[in-house]
């Protein structure tokens, strides 16, 4: 077991988060090159040294996802400018709204209780 997990950890050495670029593709005329952030991991155990039973186990596994963020496309002036993906975008700023909406309540709630 030690033996594959060890050839598995030097196949992924550099597992983590990167950005991946995908080859240029043609949508509606337009030459666009894709954009995603790429993150995957794996994790292992085996037996305990003793070899009591119950006291530890062995196993494995891994996983991963893809983020698509945008593409990078040609703008009005012809210059490659990238276009975020709207869904992702919306998502990341979801908790700086929340964060600003409780702020806002909180001051409001200060400025009434004074007055």
């Amino acid at each position: 077991m030690s033996e594959s997990f060890s050839s598995l950890v030097d196949t992924f050495k550099n597992v983590g988060v990167s950005r991946a670029y995908g080859p240029a593709v043609m949508v509606a005329g337009e030459e666009i090159i894709p954009v995603a952030v790429v993150s995957f991991g794996f994790g292992g155990g085996s037996a305990p040294e003793d070899g009591q039973p119950g006291a530890g186990g062995s196993g494995g596994g891994g996983g991963g996802f893809v983020l698509p963020l945008g593409v990078y496309a040609k703008g009005p002036s012809g210059r490659m400018m990238f276009r975020p993906n709207a869904v992702v975008a919306l998502v990341a700023l979801a908790p700086l709204v929340c964060a600003v909406g409780v702020s806002i309540r909180g001051i409001l709630r200060a400025v009434h209780s004074r007055g």
